[in-house]
């Protein structure tokens, strides 16, 4: 009935769902493509900031300079002090390497804070 009265000469309608068909087919088709290249995409790292993963004797170095900066601000209090010697006596680089991998400058300060919290009380 639809034919016969928008089609008073029997065309062939096909023209409009073969476009549809054939639009489909290139969304498939880009919605491969998008797929493939997000699955070749290398998965992010996040860093704060961007910097760089510190090495072995760039965390050993600054491991003795916090704790040199912890004796100086405690200078006149000798428990302290032997405290933070004691620390640095024990400190295992490959243990808090172990512990914590991919260590950016802002991480090493936020878990050595953690880690030397209790030489100050």
């Amino acid at each position: 009935m639809f034919n016969s009265v928008n089609n008073p000469f029997n065309r062939a309608i096909e023209s409009s769902t073969s476009s549809d068909s054939g639009k489909k087919q290139k969304e498939q088709q880009q919605e491969k493509k998008e797929k493939k290249f997000l699955e070749k995409e290398e998965p992010d790292e996040v860093r704060i900031g961007g910097r760089p993963i510190l090495t072995e004797d760039e965390i050993r170095y600054m491991v003795h300079e916090y704790i040199g900066k912890i004796k100086n601000e405690h200078d006149g209090n000798a428990k302290v002090i032997e405290k933070a010697g004691k620390f640095l006596e024990k400190f295992d680089i490959k243990k808090f390497m172990k512990r914590n991998p991919n260590l950016t400058a802002p991480d090493f300060y936020m878990v050595m804070y953690s880690e030397t919290e209790h030489i100050t009380r």
